[in-house]
C-alpha cells in the first residue's frame, strides 16, 4: 500500500478506504489521486496526514532567504524539496515525500546541515522553487520576445554547459579551489588519466603521464571525501549514493582551453574511488601528425580505400586506438561518404559525422545501435568495440552488404584477431570473406630531448642484458629533468603493426591454419611486427631498450613463439632458381624453409639434429656426380608429423616432383 494512502487511513479520513495508488505513480499523482478521491485540496490534505506522520505542515509562504544558499537547485529540484529556514545546526526543509531515505542523507550532506522535515505537497514546493530559482519563468520571459521562426530554427547542441575554472576562483571555497587546481595541473602536466585513491587515512592522487601513473599529491581522507564529492557534482552523479559505481561526464574550460571530462566512481572498502580520464578535443589530428611510420601508414591508408569488409584495431586499453580511429576517420570523412559510429563513450564529437553513445541502461546496446545504422544508409561504420557474437555478426553482415567497418578489439598483435573473432562465434570462412586487415598498436614513450644523454658505446649492466636480447645497441638514455617530470621521457610514438589480409592470407584463414602460421606468411607478405618497430626507434634514437621491454615485451615472446613453431621444411634440387621457386610459395603460406643443393646435404642437415616437418625435392634427388644409389630412399625418413591442419597428401616424410 502507498504510504500516502496508509497515511490517509490513520487519520480516519472519510473515504480512505477508495484511495487506491497505483505502484508506478509518481508522487505528483500519487497526491493528486489521494486529493481527487478524497475530496481534498492538496494543502488541505497536507495539513490533515502531517501530524499522522509526526511532522508539521510546511509554511511555504514564510521563507528565509538565506536558507536557499544551502541547497543547490539542482538538488532541491532532484530531491522536490524546498529549503524553508536554517540555523547553526539544522536546516528545515518541506517535502513532499518523507519516506524518502536517501533524500535526508543527500540534502544534508550537500547543505552540511542536520535536516528537518516539513510536509507539503509537490504542487506547492514546484511552485515555491519556481519563484525562487525562476528558471522555469525565464525561459518563458525568452521564448515571448523571440520571433517563432527562429525559435523553430534553435536545435539543442549539448545541455552540459562548460564550467569555468578560472585563476578568479582563487577565493572559492576550499574543496572547489583544490579540485581545480588538481584539474588544472592535471591539464598543465599532460595527463590522460586522474586517479583518486583512498587509503586508511591518507589518500593519493595520482596523474597518468605518458601512460605511467605518477604521484601528484597526498590528501587526508576528509579531504579526499569531499573532492569526490565535488567531481561527482560535476559529472551529475548521486552524491548520495556511495555503493553503486557511476560514470559521468562534463565539460570544463581551463586557463581557456574547452575539456572533456569522463568520470567513473567505485566504492572500494572505506571510500569511494574517482577516476578522471581528460578528453582534449585538440587531440584529433590527421593520420600524417599522429606519428605513424611512412611505411605502416601506406598500408593504413591502403585499408581505408576498401569499400567494404572489416579493418580492425588491436591493443590494450591507453594504447592509442581510438585516436587512430578518429584520425582515420576524419581523413576518409570528406562530406561525400555518411560515415556513423557506434561508442562508449564518444570520446571526441567530429563535425559532420552521425556518433551513438551506447547506454545500456536504456537498451541502447552496440547491436542494436548496428541494426539500427545498417537503416541509415551509411558509407562506413565504426564500431568502439566488438565484444560479444550478435556485435560480431552484425558487423560481418554490414561487410557483406557493402559497408567498412572499422572496429576495436582487444588482442596482444595483429593476427591473434583473427582467433579472437572465431571464438567470439564467427565461423573462418566468414572472416576469410570480411576482413580486409588488422593493426596491433603500442605507445612507447619518446625520450626528452632536454636531458637524454648519449650512449656512446658505455652500456651498463640493464642496458648490456636488453641488447643483447633484441639485438639493438641503444643509442641515447633516459635522464630525467624538470620538463619531463624526473622521468626521462616526454610525449609518446605510437608503434603500429599492419597485417593486410591478401587473397593467399585469406585461403588459409578459410582453411583454419594455426595463428603461427597465419603470423609467419603476413611477415612474408611484408608485414613488420611491432618488435621490429620498436626496436627501429631506439635505432633512431627516439626511445630506448627499457620501454620497448615495458611496452611490447608480451608481444616479443608471443612473436619468439610464432617464430619457433612455424612448420619446417627442407628443400632439396641443385638449381637455384627451382629452390627460390619453392621457398617464396612455401614461405608465402607461412612455412620456415631450409635449402640444400643434393641429397649429402640434406642428409648432414638431418643428422644435426635440424628437425624437418617435410622435405620436398624432385622425382630424383639431386646428388654429387649423379649417383643413382643416392637416391630419395637413401634419405633417412624423418618421423615428424606435420600439424593436422596440413592437407592428407602432404602427410609423410618426403615429397616428390617429377
Amino acid at each position: 500500500m502507498h504510504w500516502l494512502a496508509a497515511a490517509a487511513r490513520r487519520a480516519a479520513l472519510k473515504g480512505a478506504e477508495a484511495v487506491v495508488i497505483p505502484a508506478e505513480s509518481s508522487l505528483a499523482d500519487a497526491w493528486d489521486v489521494a486529493a481527487r478521491t478524497l475530496g481534498l485540496s492538496s494543502d488541505e490534505l497536507t495539513k490533515v496526514i502531517a501530524p499522522v506522520l509526526g511532522l508539521a505542515a510546511a509554511e511555504l509562504d514564510n521563507v528565509d532567504a538565506r536558507a536557499l544558499a544551502f541547497i543547490p537547485e539542482r538538488i532541491a529540484r532532484q530531491y522536490q524539496v524546498f529549503p524553508l529556514e536554517e540555523d547553526k545546526r539544522a536546516l528545515v526543509v518541506a517535502t513532499a515525500d518523507p519516506t524518502n531515505i536517501d533524500l535526508e542523507q543527500a540534502v544534508g550532506f550537500a547543505a552540511g546541515r542536520r535536516i528537518q522535515l516539513r510536509l507539503a505537497s509537490p504542487n506547492a514546493i514546484a511552485a515555491a522553487q519556481l519563484q525562487a530559482y525562476g528558471t522555469d519563468a525565464v525561459i518563458e520571459q525568452l521564448l515571448s520576445s523571440v520571433d517563432e521562426q527562429v525559435a523553430e530554427a534553435v536545435r539543442l547542441v549539448d545541455d552540459l554547459e562548460p564550467e569555468q575554472v578560472a585563476s578568479a576562483e582563487i577565493d572559492a571555497a576550499p574543496v572547489v579551489k583544490l579540485t581545480n587546481l588538481i584539474l588544472r595541473d592535471a591539464v598543465a602536466q599532460g595527463a590522460s588519466d586522474i586517479h583518486i585513491e583512498p587509503g586508511v587515512r591518507i589518500g593519493v592522487v595520482r596523474f597518468r603521464v605518458d601512460g605511467v601513473l605518477r604521484r601528484y599529491m597526498h590528501l587526508p581522507m576528509t579531504a579526499l571525501h569531499r573532492v569526490v564529492s565535488r567531481i561527482k557534482v560535476l559529472g551529475k552523479l548521486d552524491i548520495a549514493d556511495r555503493i553503486r559505481p557511476q560514470d559521468g561526464r562534463s565539460k570544463v574550460v581551463i586557463e581557456g582551453r574547452h575539456i572533456d571530462l569522463r568520470i567513473s566512481t567505485v566504492c572500494t572498502r572505506d571510500a569511494e574511488k574517482a577516476v578522471i580520464r581528460i578528453l582534449r578535443p585538440e587531440n584529433t589530428r590527421k593520420l600524417d601528425e599522429i606519428g605513424i611510420t611512412p611505411a605502416e601508414l601506406a598500408r593504413l591508408r591502403q585499408l581505408l580505400g576498401c569499400r567494404d569488409g572489416i579493418v580492425i584495431v588491436t591493443g590494450p586499453t591507453g594504447s592509442g586506438k581510438t585516436t587512430t580511429l578518429y584520425s582515420a576517420i576524419r581523413e576518409i570523412a570528406t562530406g561525400e561518404i555518411n560515415v556513423s559510429t557506434v561508442e562508449d563513450p564518444v570520446e571526441y564529437e567530429l563535425a559532420g559525422i552521425t556518433q551513438i553513445q551506447i547506454d545500456p541502461k536504456r537498451g541502447i546496446t552496440f547491436a542494436n545501435s548496428l541494426r539500427a545504422l545498417l537503416r541509415q544508409d551509411p558509407d562506413v561504420i565504426f564500431v568502439g568495440e566488438i565484444r560479444d557474437r550478435e556485435t560480431a555478426e552484425i558487423a560481418a553482415h554490414a561487410a557483406m552488404t557493402g559497408h567498412l567497418v572499422l572496429a576495436t578489439l582487444h588482442t596482444n598483435d595483429a593476427i591473434s584477431t583473427i582467433a579472437r573473432l572465431a571464438d567470439l562465434g564467427l565461423d573462418r570462412q566468414t572472416i576469410a570473406a570480411t576482413l580486409r586487415g588488422t593493426l596491433a598498436q603500442r605507445l612507447v614513450r619518446r625520450l626528452c630531448t632536454s636531458c637524454a644523454q648519449p650512449v656512446n658505446g658505455n652500456l651498463n649492466h640493464e642496458e648490456e642484458a636488453l641488447a643483447q636480447r633484441y639485438g639493438t645497441i641503444p643509442q641515447w638514455r633516459a635522464a630525467g629533468c624538470k620538463r619531463c617530470g624526473n622521468s626521462g621521457y616526454r610525449g609518446r610514438l605510437p608503434v603500429v603493426e599492419v597485417a593486410i589480409v591478401t587473397s593467399a592470407l585469406a585461403e588459409m584463414i578459410a582453411t583454419g591454419v594455426t595463428t603461427q602460421m597465419l603470423q609467419r606468411a603476413a611477415m612474408g607478405q611484408g608485414m613488420q611486427t611491432m618488435r621490429e618497430l620498436a626496436l627501429a626507434q631506439v635505432r633512431a634514437g627516439l626511445t630506448t631498450l627499457q620501454e620497448v621491454q615495458r611496452v611490447v615485451g608480451d608481444v616479443v615472446a608471443d612473436g619468439a613463439r610464432a617464430e619457433s613453431d612455424a612448420a619446417a621444411i627442407l628443400v632439396v634440387n641443385a638449381d637455384a632458381n627451382w629452390r627460390r621457386m619453392a621457398r617464396a610459395l612455401l614461405e608465402g603460406v607461412g612455412f620456415h624453409v631450409t635449402e640444400a643443393v643434393d641429397a649429402e646435404e640434406a642428409i648432414r642437415l638431418g643428422r644435426t639434429g635440424q628437425m624437418f616437418t617435410l622435405t620436398v625435392t624432385d622425382m630424383l634427388m639431386p646428388t654429387p656426380g649423379i649417383q643413382p644409389s643416392l637416391s630419395a630412399e637413401s634419405l633417412t625418413p624423418l618421423d615428424i608429423p606435420l600439424p593436422d591442419t596440413t592437407p592428407q597428401p602432404l602427410r609423410g616424410a618426403s615429397l616428390r616432383i617429377a
